[in-house]
């Protein structure tokens, strides 16, 4: 198979995680339970010989860091998480009860939801896919929940109506193919870490 290969995973939990909250930007830091499982992850071959790449946030960087200490990380804000707005903080459930038509509205939208202040998953879509275009080497990328979606929409023409076309194990990583015409295609998706020696 023609192309670049690289893998994509979704930092460690937060404490927003848990509480389900919207993080987007907001720069929330790894929970104690994400600190621990961060250090426990160890990535599948033959990524785990891969260069590194983190989103600039600190949840992200943080797993990056706890991964494999001592391989240098290249930061890139394209890995950033979508930008959630002024909904940052929020629940969907709370969106939901207060928001009304307009939010169910901004649900319906697809790839063209859009958080007031935020960002769509369409741009988020073209910014990641911009990203891999530029790949020269095997890369495994710390990136986030939203922006992983938004690759997948990339790589499968999924329009984030309905229900995905796979569904994605945030505790695995995924991996993809970067093609030199702007395309990316899904090699294995959900793949378990190693067990800790």
């Amino acid at each position: 198979m023609s192309g670049v290969p690289f893998a994509i995973l979704r930092h460690a939990p937060t404490e927003w995680n848990a509480a389900r909250r919207l993080q987007g930007l907001t720069d929330t830091c790894l929970s104690p339970e994400g600190e621990a499982a961060a250090r426990r992850w160890r990535l599948p071959p033959p990524a785990d010989r891969w260069r590194r790449a983190s989103s600039p946030l600190q949840r992200a960087r943080r797993t990056a860091e706890l991964l494999q200490p001592s391989v240098p990380i290249a930061i890139d804000s394209a890995l950033r998480e979508m930008s959630f707005g002024a909904w940052e903080g929020h629940t969907v459930q709370e969106l939901r009860a207060t928001g009304g038509a307009a939010f169910a509205a901004a649900e319906a939208a697809g790839l063209d939801f859009l958080p007031p202040g935020g960002e769509s998953p369409r741009m988020a879509m073209a910014r990641i896919g911009r990203w891999a275009s530029t790949l020269s080497e095997p890369t495994v990328a710390v990136s986030h929940k939203a922006a992983i979606r938004a690759l997948l929409a990339l790589a499968t023409g999924w329009d984030m109506l309905g229900r995905p076309p796979h569904k994605l194990d945030w505790k695995s990583v995924h991996f993809f193919i970067a093609h030199g015409d702007g395309r990316v295609t899904i090699d294995r998706l959900n793949v378990q870490f190693e067990k800790a020696s």
